[in-house]
């Protein structure tokens, strides 16, 4: 058996669900690193786009932020915030977006605005920057985020980027040309939205944990399939590639 951080696992977990031939946008940490990870085996021809404006970025490793200048190694095009979210993703021609977020619904929409009450909040978060429009217009989203039953929530502190809204038909009553959430990513299982009621369900398992431990750490009923498989491991090369692409361990760590 491979031997794999969390890190490594979550990373090569998310790249799975990046599709040859799309327009990619990466982001920064885990993201990028899933981005870059499978543009590097399953996905040759995907177009990474930085929401500064780099589009078709090829880096030899990993940037430290959307503007990061290694952004610019071999790039088609460096344009600016702008055009790449004006023109390019409100425009609908983002195919896949990645977000966090340190609250979520059972429909996918996101808080990163703040916790606890509107007048006296708890935590203040950075909020939205570039997610709500990634949220709006994407078409469709990966979520990654920690697994802790103070995240998946039945009700949002506040909705900074929209999911499936309330179900069904409700993104299109509000005109989001995105197709919302797809998969959600933690570090104690995959969940995806049943095409039927929009509402999130259980994909598959990491290793190590069962279907009782996702259901202890939701605050909504969950959807569980009758078959629920396990997360496949990340593949030694798979594993490989992601340290040749970030050498100094800057999302990786360095143990």
């Amino acid at each position: 058996m491979t031997e794999y951080t969390k890190v490594e696992f979550l990373t090569a977990c998310a790249s799975r669900h990046v599709r040859d031939g799309e327009n990619v946008f990466g982001g920064t940490g885990m993201p990028l690193l899933a981005a870059l990870l499978a543009k590097e085996t399953h996905a040759p021809n995907i177009n990474l786009i930085s929401e500064a404006g780099f589009i078709d970025a090829r880096p030899r490793n990993v940037p430290l932020s959307v503007a990061d200048s290694r952004y610019y190694y071999g790039c088609s095009a460096a344009i600016g915030l702008i055009e790449t979210l004006g023109f390019i993703l409100q425009g609908g021609r983002i195919d896949v977006g990645f977000l966090g977020a340190a609250q979520i619904d059972e429909y996918g929409n996101l808080n990163t605005t703040y916790i606890g009450p509107y007048e006296k909040p708890k935590v203040r978060l950075p909020g939205s920057g570039g997610g709500n429009d990634i949220a709006s217009c994407a078409k469709r989203l990966i979520i990654m985020m920690t697994h802790d039953k103070r995240k998946f929530v039945k009700k949002l502190d506040y909705m900074t980027s929209p999911g499936h809204l309330e179900g069904p038909g409700s993104r299109e009553k509000w005109g989001l040309i995105g197709g919302g959430p797809e998969v959600v990513i933690t570090d104690m299982c995959q969940m995806d939205f049943d095409p039927e009621t929009k509402k999130i369900r259980l994909m598959s398992v990491h290793p190590g944990y069962t279907v009782d431990d996702v259901l202890d750490n939701v605050m909504f009923d969950l959807i569980v399939p009758d078959e629920v498989p396990t997360t496949p491991e990340p593949t030694r090369e798979q594993i490989e590639i992601m340290h040749r692409l970030d050498p100094f361990g800057v999302y990786l760590g360095k143990g």
